[in-house]
């Protein structure tokens, strides 16, 4: 699709339809666009439309001017405009669209300078809400949106902040691809595989094989792996955009979660493909980080394995020993997310970090805790926690600091081991968490656990049904804006 921008009145735009955003009860904001969309805009305030949060409204066009169709979208009461209001009201409106057959839209910016709102938002939501997932469906037939034109003048503020949005959606939809494609393609080899593609300049990939993982003693890792044929990847990436000591990004990557011998009930286990999100969100960032080429130092670690039942799996009760020594009692087996977390936090302590952050569908505490409302983050850095915070404002992927109380530490006492993998239902969400700060060390570190939010049951304007992609803008921002 083309995104381009014009600086050309609305009346003279050709197009199929023509985006008029309005403020609920304020109709005059587009009566100097001709006498005849003055008159056809106070007739349809007067009973079919009047700018209501969510209202749309599709007409044909008065003839004198070029536009085929006016669409008029409605916003909400002027003073609850909100950036994520204009994405919404973006995803809602471009989507609506499409599914109306309509090839060619513009969108006027009138009100969007008015409330001093920048257009990128509406077209993020707007780029968001058309992404669909049809690889696997046949004969299907796919109606598509050709062109956006942004009707403002072009200036470099613009300019870069609709090149961002534009990488950034691009990003978040080549991480939704990843985490919408079955387990049965994406395997950890493909996942490794995904992860090459994306070497250029300044962007290395290598891939550490199980006879690697072994040697250097990642016994929690490759504990998860075991019960299934698919060889593990421990994918590491590195973006070598400065000379400053590297944040260190680790996704979760298991392409395929059954519970291993601590089965999961067969209710819902086809989405378990999922549990790899914080893996695809690492891959998303990185895409996005070369392609703006962002003055940052970054290492991605991707663990990649799947949870399976088979002969030579792990079972609960087992005793394994992490990278750094630390030993740990198996209690369920679906708990392994924390296993290939633990390894790869401690693997990265030999980059000397500046800050570790692992993003993870580590507990279904996590849904239960905050629904789908919000990712539950916690850490051992007040600043770094912060500055997500603030990330998750900008971005509405809005994290939420839960406890890392030393007693909880307690949860994970083990009678043979020095630590045990899970410590039962209560505070699970608070002991896994803890369980991967044991792993740490001293570096800065944020947990983000995206378990209730990567995946998406019931269809909002920019978050069509199945993976959401969550995590790529959150962690973009903060890459945007840390120094």
């Amino acid at each position: 699709m083309n995104l381009s921008i014009k600086n050309i009145k609305e009346a003279d735009c050709v197009c199929d339809a023509l985006i008029l955003p309005f403020t609920d009860g304020e109709s005059g904001l587009y009566s100097n666009i001709s006498p005849s969309v003055a008159r056809l805009i106070r007739r349809l305030f007067s009973k079919e439309f009047r700018g209501r949060q969510n209202e749309l409204l599709l007409v044909p066009a008065p003839e004198d001017i070029a536009p085929g169709r006016l669409f008029l979208a409605g916003l909400g009461k002027r003073e609850e405009i909100s950036r994520e209001g204009m994405r919404n009201a973006g995803g809602r409106a471009v989507v609506y669209l499409r599914d109306m057959g309509i090839k060619k839209i513009a969108l006027s910016t009138r009100i969007m300078e008015t409330l001093k709102l920048s257009p990128a938002d509406f077209i993020e939501g707007a780029l968001l809400g058309l992404y669909t997932f049809n690889k696997y469906v046949r004969n299907k037939e796919e109606k598509t949106i050709r062109s956006i034109t942004v009707l403002s003048k072009g200036s470099k503020v613009l300019k870069d902040s609709l090149r961002w949005t534009e990488t950034v959606t691009s990003a978040v939809n080549f991480a939704r691809d990843l985490i919408n494609t079955p387990a049965n393609d994406m395997t950890p080899s493909h996942l490794a595989g995904v992860a090459l593609s994306l070497k250029r300049k300044h962007l290395s990939v290598k891939i550490l094989e199980k006879k690697d993982a072994g040697r250097l003693g990642m016994g929690a890792y490759l504990s998860v792996t075991r019960g299934s044929d698919q060889q593990p990847k421990f994918i590491v990436i590195h973006y070598k955009g400065s000379k400053n000591s590297p944040i260190v990004l680790i996704g979760k990557s298991v392409t395929f979660d059954s519970g291993g011998l601590s089965l999961k009930p067969a209710d819902g286990m086809e989405k378990m493909k999922y549990d790899m999100a914080g893996g695809a969100a690492v891959l998303g960032v990185f895409k996005a980080v070369a392609e703006l080429s962002l003055p940052v130092n970054l290492v991605g670690i991707l663990p990649a394995a799947e949870n399976l039942i088979g002969g030579s799996a792990s079972k609960p009760g087992d005793v394994v020993k992490a990278c750094n020594g630390k030993t740990i009692e198996i209690i369920s087996t679906d708990a392994e997310g924390r296993m290939t977390l633990a390894d790869a936090i401690a693997y990265a302590g030999r980059f000397k970090p500046r800050a570790v952050i692992d993003i993870a569908t580590l507990t279904g505490a996590c849904s239960i805790a905050l629904g789908n409302g919000a990712i539950a983050m916690m850490g051992n850095d007040r600043e770094l926690i912060d500055k997500f915070k603030i990330s998750g404002h900008n971005t509405y992927e809005r994290v939420w600091e839960m406890p890392l109380f030393k007693e909880y530490k307690e949860y994970l006492k083990s009678d043979i081991a020095d630590l045990k993998n899970t410590g039962g239902k209560s505070g699970s969400l608070a002991s896994s968490a803890y369980f991967l700060y044991e792993f740490a060390g001293a570096a800065p570190w944020v947990h983000l656990d995206i378990a209730g939010t990567a995946w998406v049951e019931k269809e909002r304007p920019y978050l069509p049904k199945g993976a959401s992609g969550i995590g790529v803008r959150l962690i973009l921002n903060l890459l945007k804006e840390i120094k």
